[in-house]
């Protein structure tokens, strides 16, 4: 699975690791996260994101 940076904060979603302050478990992929998921760091949402 890929792994995609914050273009405004340089904050690296891991789907090995998913984001668990936002209740995301480990294995979910970006593409999966759900369309309101935002930046934990920033805020941003997932169209300031890029694939790395």
């Amino acid at each position: 699975m890929d792994k995609y940076e914050c273009l405004l904060c340089g904050y690296v979603y891991d789907p090995e690791t998913g984001d668990a302050d936002s209740g995301i478990e480990p294995g979910v992929s970006f593409e999966d996260l759900p369309e309101d998921w935002v930046c934990p760091l920033c805020g941003a949402g997932k169209d300031q994101f890029k694939k790395l």
